[in-house]
């Protein structure tokens, strides 16, 4: 059954008419001044702007404050493809003047794809605080790459290979690979934030440097003390274990081993053995016994034989060789942990765990994790599952 309601439209007078129109053209006029002024009051035409891709922070030898700039240069007219500035300066913010008086444009942070940061500048505290520019202005994005280059910055500006893609692509391409990988980190600004003022974890960045042919290399991980300052360096496969402590690992990776013996066969590396981990497993215990913390990570690794350089009989003697694996990686887990304690430094986070399941004695020793950490009893536990050796016995 349909009901129909029917209302009579009321007629409107001539007076209301004439105030319909006065309040809508209003209205109008209200949209027409917001769409402006929020949106045009900053407005700076791409042709007097220069852009800059990467901002480069590093100390001379006197320690003073060097800023680099990489900006692209979009012109057929000139043969290089991107300008190269370096500025002497007291702050990041006043060096934009100094960058400007460079450039052909008003300088824009704005489309930063990298913070490069120099290893004189790591080996001092708090050098974080001169970044603040960065988080002041809103329209900042905070998912530049921080990146640390083991060596003065001015090597790598002043490279400017021909044959390659912009250092700041290069660098973030390099970034996004390797981490995705588990052979580097990829630490944002925003990420790095979070690492500086969280206690339960000390900053991690990725590393790049230049080989002795003046390549540029990215070596792995840099770790940083909870003040910033430079602490250790993880080359790639330590990297990897690192990746695997933190639970980060999203695809397959890859490792390489030396099994005991086995002996080498003239001067290749015969007694190696190359295996890919995926789908790997990572639970952490946390107590607080005899008054130190204690960490038992077990780690169960599913794996694919990729390479094997010397005769055995995995189908025979598999359980045999999973032992040699899981010992192997056993040793190294350990090493890297041994390495974390003594630079008193926590990459992996541990310190969230003890915040989380024994709080009333991690408040105790929050402002001094480090040290707590130092002390603390850590073991490792990995077993190891070969999936698959391959179609060749």
């Amino acid at each position: 059954m349909f009901v129909w309601f029917h209302m009579a439209a009321r007629p409107v007078k001539a007076g209301e008419k004439s105030m319909n129109k006065r309040h809508s053209l209003l209205l109008l006029l209200a949209i027409v001044a917001a769409v402006v002024v929020t949106g045009c009051y900053d407005r700076v035409d791409l042709e007097e702007q220069s852009s800059s891709f990467l901002a480069g922070i590093d100390l001379d030898q006197q320690n003073n404050l060097l800023v680099y700039s990489t900006n692209p240069v979009f012109s057929r007219h000139v043969n290089e493809k991107s300008q190269e500035i370096g500025v002497k300066a007291g702050t990041l913010r006043q060096s934009r003047g100094l960058l400007e008086a460079r450039t052909i444009g008003f300088f824009s942070n704005r489309k930063v794809q990298i913070i490069l940061l120099g290893k004189r500048l790591l080996e001092h505290e708090n050098w974080y605080r001169l970044l603040d520019v960065f988080l002041r202005d809103t329209k900042n994005p905070l998912t530049q790459r921080v990146v640390a280059f083991d060596g003065a910055i001015s090597d790598l500006i002043d490279l400017n290979p021909k044959d390659q893609p912009l250092l700041p692509i290069m660098l973030r391409g390099m970034v996004d690979s390797k981490s995705a990988r588990s052979e580097s980190v990829n630490t944002t600004f925003q990420e790095l934030d979070r690492q500086m003022f969280e206690s339960g974890v000390t900053p991690y960045i990725s590393g790049v440097g230049l080989d002795k042919n003046k390549e540029i290399v990215m070596f792995g991980t840099t770790l940083l003390d909870k003040k910033g300052k430079y602490a250790s360096s993880l080359s790639i496969s330590e990297t990897i274990l690192l990746q695997i402590l933190q639970k980060n690992v999203k695809r397959p990776v890859s490792y390489t081993l030396r099994i005991p013996g086995e002996s080498k066969s003239g001067p290749f590396h015969t007694d190696r053995l190359s295996i890919n981990a995926e789908n790997i497993k990572t639970k952490i215990k946390t107590s607080y016994r005899e008054d130190r913390f204690r960490f038992v990570i077990d780690i169960n690794m599913p794996v694919t034989l990729t390479e094997r350089l010397y005769p055995y009989d995995v189908r025979g003697h598999g359980k045999r060789l999973e032992s040699l694996i899981a010992e192997q990686m056993k040793k190294r887990f350990e090493s890297l942990v041994r390495t974390l304690q003594a630079q008193k430094i926590d990459p992996i986070g541990l310190g969230l765990y003890a915040r989380a399941h024994e709080y009333k004695h991690y408040k105790d020793v929050q402002e001094n994790w480090g040290e707590a950490l130092a002390e603390a009893d850590i073991q490792v536990a990995v077993k190891v599952t070969i999936r698959s050796m391959g179609p060749v016995k």
